[in-house]
């Protein structure tokens, strides 16, 4: 499970990390396998800006469930601190910590700049994410004096969150791809074989290990469903005519609006609700049935905002019992 904390209208900022943290719980008592959380910076929709300190937060209130981050973007930092803090993470919660990491930068040229970097600063991934993960393994690096302390011969499994270009550098290095585009998933099946063909092992993944995400939203009846998907398209559909991605707003209000969107606006909100798994548990279990067998993935990662938080973790628990998790093991194919 990926929980990017997004705020909601009426409600403090601070309310959204408590909300996260608060999730990470009834995931780990659902029997999920891993929860992670996100890096944004200066989005006013969405309060988790420092993923490792989240991190930390929800170790510390789970026991058992793997956490993570989905994802900590490397052009924003230096290898050297990445592999200091997820050292730190995983000494404090042994066999807990998953890094997940990305190549994306900051949301806008001022926030690039903010954050001493720009649109360039991804063409680095590959370099960097070879000098992070060779601080865990006492590989070749730059600055072959300086040790991550205490990340050097940690085993921490790092995971890169792409897309194409992302994919190809994943393959590289030998790490794990985490991969989440369903609206496209013959364009996306086709990365995932190459991401597997052109694997090239490595001391953190002897073997390609595919993670597909989406959002997923499971209700009584397939119109309730489709209700929990509407506050973020909305949001997305703003954000993409306004260039202000604000908080999320309750359903009905949005159904509200729905009559009187400008074409444009309406194009957007009706492209950002398509590509999504939702129904009613027969519904979800055939879809995530025929996506699995489709794609081969080892795992699948659901990712769901909206609103209401109370329909939010009924839609998590129908999809626990979709696919009929413990908290005592994993499920005999992919783990969720």
């Amino acid at each position: 499970m990926l929980d990017r904390s997004r705020t909601r209208q009426g409600h403090p900022e601070a309310e959204a990390l408590r909300d996260t943290i608060d999730l990470a719980r009834h995931a780990e008592a659902l029997g999920y396998h891993r929860f992670w959380v996100s890096e944004h910076h200066s989005v006013p929709g969405v309060a988790g800006s420092a993923p490792t300190v989240l991190a930390a937060a929800v170790a510390s209130a789970t026991s058992r469930i793997r956490v993570g981050t989905g994802g900590v973007m490397l052009p924003n930092h230096r290898p050297l601190v990445v592999a200091e803090q997820f050292g730190v993470l995983e000494a404090l919660f042994p066999g807990r910590i998953d890094m997940g990491l990305g190549r994306s930068v900051g949301f806008t040229d001022g926030i690039r700049r903010a954050l001493g970097t720009d649109k360039e600063a991804a063409g680095s991934f590959a370099s960097q994410l070879a000098e992070l993960t060779a601080y865990f393994t006492d590989g070749p690096r730059p600055h072959p004096q300086v040790h991550a302390r205490p990340a050097e011969g940690l085993r921490v499994p790092a995971f890169v969150l792409a897309t194409g270009a992302g994919a190809d550098i994943a393959a590289r290095a030998g790490l794990a791809l985490v991969i989440g585009d369903l609206r496209g998933r013959e364009a996306m099946q086709a990365t995932i074989d190459r991401y597997r063909s052109t694997f090239e092992p490595s001391p953190l993944w002897p073997h390609p290990y595919v993670i597909v995400s989406g959002t997923v939203a499971v209700a009584e009846t397939p119109e309730e469903a489709h209700r929990l998907l509407l506050p973020e398209a909305w949001s997305m559909a703003y954000s993409r005519t306004h260039g202000v991605f604000p908080p999320l707003e309750p359903a009905d209000s949005i159904t509200a609006r729905e009559p009187h969107l400008p074409p444009k606006q309406r194009a957007f909100y009706e492209s950002a609700l398509t590509g999504h798994i939702y129904g009613t548990e027969s519904e979800v279990a055939a879809e995530l049935d025929e996506l699995l067998s489709q794609t081969g993935a080892d795992e699948f990662l659901a990712t769901t905002s909206t609103y209401d938080r109370g329909a939010l973790l009924e839609s998590y628990e129908r999809l626990a019992r979709v696919v009929a998790l413990s908290g005592s093991g994993r499920p005999d194919r992919a783990a969720v």
